[in-house]
């Protein structure tokens, strides 16, 4: 093989790379924003799914939880940084998102479309949980990658 075309060789080689996600999913860890804090939701697990998340496609953000209170309202406060940079901030109302009244074990699930043309790489996402009364019941903090081209397999995170 030339030199010539080993060099081209290997720049597809890294472009392949690049361009394709990993071909097994990748457990990926939550933590609580406050270790210490005794949170009264417990947050058990979380499925993204399609994983890895693509622009274009909507991505399903299923978190497993329990609690010991009967959960009548409250919301959602998400916050999604790329790298160093705040992209995304909303307030969802928690039984949009999970059948309300909620107690024992039970699961939210928000699904979003993200641009068509979402900048590939890692972000973090951050969710608080408050009540009606604006007490936070929970709050953790995980991250995802964004490729170039999706896979329709899940991610199943659990701590």
């Amino acid at each position: 093989m030339t030199m010539v075309a080993m060099k081209l060789f290997v720049a597809f080689l890294v472009i392949i790379c690049l361009l394709a996600p990993p071909t097994s999913a990748e457990s990926t860890d939550f933590e609580y924003c406050n270790k210490r804090a005794n949170y009264d939701v417990k947050v058990s697990g979380i499925d993204i799914t399609p994983y890895p998340v693509s622009g274009g496609k909507k991505t399903t953000f299923s978190i497993s939880a329990n609690t010991g209170k009967n959960l009548t309202g409250g919301k959602l406060v998400i916050d999604v940084n790329y790298l160093f940079f705040h992209v995304h901030h909303e307030a969802i109302d928690l039984c949009k998102e999970t059948s309300c009244p909620a107690s024992g074990d039970f699961v939210i699930s928000h699904s979003q479309e993200l641009p068509g043309f979402t900048p590939p790489g890692s972000y973090t996402l951050t969710m608080k949980m408050v009540d009606e009364k604006n007490k936070q019941l929970s709050c953790i903090s995980f991250g995802f990658n964004i490729w170039f081209i999706a896979e329709s397999q899940a991610l199943a995170a659990s701590s």
